[in-house]
């Protein structure tokens, strides 16, 4: 046998028993009593010496080499190995302890990280204090409480109650009436009752999705140096409604995600992948759109891994996740779920506008079915048509020519693969393309120019600005012999037809120049009249506005060169307006040139889909095919003038659209590559989409899209997505979540305060079919969320951060309830839910250079516009607007799924002297002096009670009057000018008396208190 060597010749019999024993040694049983008893004073919950924790298995196992005790330091430590401190410090383990220890070691396997294991319901646990306990959660809090020797705090007072359960559900303070009858209640449901009308109320959606925007990086520009303002606002208001009506979270999450790919999908499904399409946008000019395409898509990425997985994946775009067990090519196998659609932006809706337009169907659908019940013959003389008109084009020769980059104004020309050119990136308002290409044709008679619809122009196109549409100025040629490019000559056009001709209109305001000039768009023939202050227009109204249109300019001779021409076209574009940073430009977005020797050639008036259905068989057409061809057809026929007017007219009522920028799938698939260092200039191998292996795999079988992403990411089996939600909502309510890095699960994140109680709520949220609101009043009803938030010394010296819970939630309010409290307390809060952003009171000189980069637009809302909850603020990305952004909201540049809350002296002469706080405390004075009372006692009663939501105290009372009354005494001074801060006065009082009260009001208005949930 041989002889046993080292620091293994020196065990006991016991601790060799247990090194070749069947069972390896348990943590729990064997291991963990070790570390309590020598190790926990330096190396636990409390006290985390050299990073090292010992009172938790994955804490303990992540500091070893699971299988190598020789290379653990843990275990050399306290063997006494090496030249470092044996520990414990002032002791020493026995041998047995030791032994143990080694063969713990040598039996481990490395841990798998808790979050990326899928939650399992645990036990409810056991508590001495039962009768505290309203739901499971205060049972997982209590039995933490009662192992720390603890005991939660009382409930909090009705008043208080009723006022944090406001501001958590709705954003908004109680009113004085909902305080009474809330108090009044004497039913043992009350609370409950409460809660229900307060998750019942519009404004709860509100205040829910303003939680969901910040993570979905939304704001009202596009960021970057422009800093465009776009029109995204359905997505806002699609997630408001979806917290209203009680989206299940699962759909909420694959409606973002996938919308678009569901069945029949509804404008609300492909406005909701909005999400993914929040990213920032560049326009500088030369830029490389593929370039910010990427940045977007790793913006996207960054989203979803904060935002639903609670995973931080942006690491592994260069390279793999230094902590967490994700590799580079797993990233960018999910990132080809994303990298198959359109950047596009498509026309919405209101219900209302929606309604109008299927009424608009409607009577034409009636119209034109009675046409065709008193034409029994249409069906014949439609097919006559049909064959007259069938093969009645020339044969066009698409040509494909080189763009001149310096001709551009900075806006990039990309080829597509049916010769057409795409414009992206940087939009001037006023340039001329030149665009070369040698064709071998010898005789050259007619030019067409196609203007094409495209998903990444703004409503499809086909042009660049905010409507979709663009003008052509002027269309020039130029053509040489091939063997001779020097002998370059002006064609002279001879005459243009197209398939819309508009009135002479002038150019919106949008386009205005600054020249002063008459500059109008209208028919063809201002392509063609050498004048710049013309052009060709196609903006035929929202009906119509988007779709193909087509020009031909025929050339007075026909160009003859037997050894090929050089053909040169210059595509002068200046019916835009003088500021390229405001979506001013007019540009054509998408076009096509070809070229035919057919003599009198002319623009095909039939429209592309029409001519498209007509080259299928008429026996294998759909009957929406037929009826899209009679649509056009009857349109032709002049004995039916009266009905094809009445249908005009019908359309002219077609209501405007906005805007939303959404995911559309591509028609072809777009191939993945593994970026080195993240850099699209250097693709690495292609790869497929797919998951990383750490979490929960795809279903077999389902197809590479992304409707199979979005249901991977609310498997049943995921592991952190309903745990991350549900810790989002926890955080909302208690102002740190269970696991403290909201946004990050993985092994770097927070240890979870209440590990169970989270797996608990997670289970509980998808087993409950995902139901959001059946968890916002499980929260709010628990005996935990009910304790009061008075501190005690014991409680301030053991837990500071309340992270084991034994009293109620204090923190001040974020930014956005910051204002909308003041708006509520005075009177002065516009209620409506919805709508576009609006643009509430702020310096002018913020959106002029140098403090923004260009000009930008902010006309100050007026009437209640000027008093909309602050959700709806427009949001420059490059110019937060000022008081939101000293109260720590995001602007909306990146994923952000836990704000920061400060506190700095800017809050408060924020809400002392900002416009809107000012007017507030003038509205709650004359709110005051008009409702409050006869006396000024009951006044400061009602006052305090609107801010506050609770009475004042005689002391409170007693410093408001005395303040009141030193105020009217400085306003009623010779040489005062009370009007200045309070302007309006009602008829039975003084301007002293309007002025005091406002005085009164700014100081309630700044309380901490008015800002804090207590």
């Amino acid at each position: 046998m041989r002889k046993a060597s080292g620091f293994v010749a020196l065990l006991p019999l016991a601790g060799l028993v247990c090194l070749k024993g069947q069972n390896p040694p348990d943590y729990a049983r064997d291991i963990q009593p070790i570390f309590e008893k020598n190790c926990y004073s330096c190396h636990s919950e409390k006290l985390q010496s050299g990073g090292l924790r010992l009172d938790r298995r994955e804490s303990a196992l992540a500091k070893i080499a699971p299988g190598k005790p020789a290379n653990s330091e843990l275990y050399r430590r306290v063997a006494g190995i090496g030249d470092a401190k044996r520990m414990p410090l002032g002791g020493k383990l026995d041998d047995s302890q030791i032994a143990l220890i080694r063969s713990w070691i040598e039996a481990a396997k490395p841990p798998k990280h808790w979050a990326f294991v899928a939650p399992v319901r645990p036990a409810v646990p056991s508590v001495r204090n039962a009768s505290w306990v309203r739901n499971p959660i205060d049972a997982f809090v209590l039995a933490k409480l009662e192992s720390e020797g603890l005991q939660p705090s009382p409930e909090a007072d009705r008043v208080t109650l009723l006022r944090r359960v406001s501001l958590d559900l709705t954003g908004l303070p109680p009113t004085p009436a909902e305080v009474d009858a809330f108090v009044q209640d004497k039913s043992p449901n009350a609370y409950e009752k409460q809660v229900d009308r307060l998750l019942a109320s519009p404004h709860y959606g509100e205040k829910w999705a303003r939680h969901w925007l910040d993570g979905s990086r939304y704001a009202d520009s596009d960021g970057y140096e422009k800093d465009k303002p776009r029109f995204v606002w359905f997505y806002r208001d699609w997630v408001i409604n979806s917290f209203n009506r009680n989206l299940p979270y699962n759909e909420f999450v694959i409606d973002q995600i996938a919308g678009d790919l569901l069945p029949n999908a509804t404008q609300d499904q492909k406005v909701a992948t909005g999400f993914l399409r929040n990213s920032m946008i560049n326009e500088e000019g030369g830029i490389e759109p593929e370039q910010f395409r990427m940045e977007a898509m790793f913006d996207r990425m960054d989203a979803i891994g904060k935002g639903i997985l609670g995973v931080t994946i942006q690491c592994a775009q260069c390279h793999n996740h230094k902590y967490d067990p994700l590799t580079q090519e797993e990233y960018y196998r999910m990132f080809a779920f994303l990298n198959n659609s359109n950047e596009a932006n498509v026309a919405v809706y209101t219900p209302a506008q929606q309604m109008k337009i299927a009424e608009i169907q409607r009577r034409t659908r009636e119209i034109e079915a009675g046409l065709q019940h008193r034409s029994s013959d249409w069906q014949d003389r439609m097919a006559q048509w049909e064959d007259s008109v069938a093969h009645n084009q020339p044969d066009w020769v698409v040509v494909r020519p080189d763009v001149d980059d310096i001709s551009t104004g900075g806006q990039r020309y990309i080829p597509l693969e049916d010769g057409s050119l795409l414009a992206q990136g940087y939009a001037p308002t006023k340039h001329a393309v030149k665009l070369t290409v040698k064709t071998p044709m010898k005789s050259v008679s007619a030019f067409r120019l196609e203007l094409l619809t495209d998903p990444n122009l703004p409503l499809g196109g086909p042009g660049r600005s905010i409507k979709g549409t663009g003008a052509l100025s002027e269309f020039t040629v130029e053509a040489a012999p091939a063997s001779s490019p020097e002998k370059s000559t002006k064609v002279t056009i001879a005459r243009a037809t197209a398939d819309i001709n508009l009135p002479e209109t002038p150019l919106e305001a949008m386009f205005f120049d600054k020249s002063n000039k008459k500059r109008v768009t209208g028919p063809i023939e201002y392509a063609i009249d050498g004048k710049d202050e013309t052009a060709w227009g196609i903006d035929a109204g929202p009906a119509l506005r988007n779709q193909p249109r087509k020009a031909v300019f025929n050339a007075a001779d026909p160009i003859q060169n037997d050894v090929g021409t050089i053909l040169t076209f210059y595509l002068r574009q200046n019916a835009g307006g003088w500021n390229s940073d405001d979506n001013q430009n007019n540009n054509l977005g998408r076009f096509r040139l070809s070229i035919t020797d057919a003599k009198d050639a002319v623009a095909d008036p039939l429209p592309v889909a029409v001519r498209a259905i007509l080259a299928i068989p008429r026996a294998q057409r759909t009957p929406l095919q037929e009826q899209t061809v009679f649509s056009y057809w009857r349109s032709t026929q002049p004995e039916w003038k009266e009905e094809n007017d009445a249908i005009a007219a019908l359309w002219r009522e077609h209501p405007e659209s906005s805007s939303q920028l959404v995911l559309d799938e591509l028609a072809k698939s777009r191939a993945t590559h593994q970026l080195i260092r993240g850099d699209f200039l250097n693709p690495g191998k292609e790869v497929t989409p797919g998951v990383p292996a750490f979490l929960n795999p795809l279903p077999a079988g389902a197809p590479a899209n992304r409707l199979t992403f979005a249901n991977w990411l609310v498997s049943r089996d995921s592991p952190t997505t309903a745990r991350a939600f549900v810790n989002r909502m926890w955080l909302e309510y208690f102002g740190i979540g269970i696991v403290e890095t909201a946004e990050d699960f993985g092994t770097q994140s927070a240890a979870p305060s209440h590990p169970e109680l989270l797996d608990w709520l997670a289970v509980e949220f998808m087993d409950h079919n995902w139901d959001v609101k059946a968890m916002q009043r499980l929260i709010a009803t628990s005996a935990t969320y009910r304790e009061s938030s008075k501190i005690t010394p014991e409680l301030e010296a053991k837990d500071p951060y309340n992270r084991l819970l034994a009293r109620g939630p204090r923190f001040r309010v974020d930014a956005e309830i910051v204002r909308d409290i003041a708006l509520e307390a005075s009177g002065l809060l516009d209620p409506e839910v919805g709508g576009p952003s609006v643009h509430p009171p702020a310096p002018a000189f913020l959106f002029l250079p140098p403090t923004s980069y260009g000009p930008k637009v902010w006309n100050n809302s007026q009437g209640p516009e000027k008093y909309r909850r602050a959700l709806y603020t427009f949001r420059f990305r490059s110019v937060p607007y000022p008081m939101l952004q000293v109260f720590d909201s995001p602007n909306g540049d990146s994923s952000c799924v836990r704000r920061s809350r400060s506190n700095t002296p800017l809050q408060a002469l924020t809400t002392l002297n900002e416009p809107l706080f000012l007017d507030a405390a003038r509205a709650l004075a004359l709110k005051t002096l008009d409702e409050g009372g006869p006396t000024d006692r009951q006044r400061v009663t009602f006052a305090v009670r609107r801010v506050l939501s609770r009475a004042p105290s005689e002391d409170e009372t007693r410093l408001l009057l005395g303040l009141l009354e030193k105020e009217q005494q400085k306003f009623s001074a010779q040489g005062s000018d009370p009007a200045a801060l309070a302007p309006a006065v009602l008829a039975n009082d003084t301007p002293a008396q309007s002025a005091a009260w406002t005085a009164v009001a700014r100081v309630l208005l700044n309380l901490d208190e008015t800002i804090t949930k207590e």
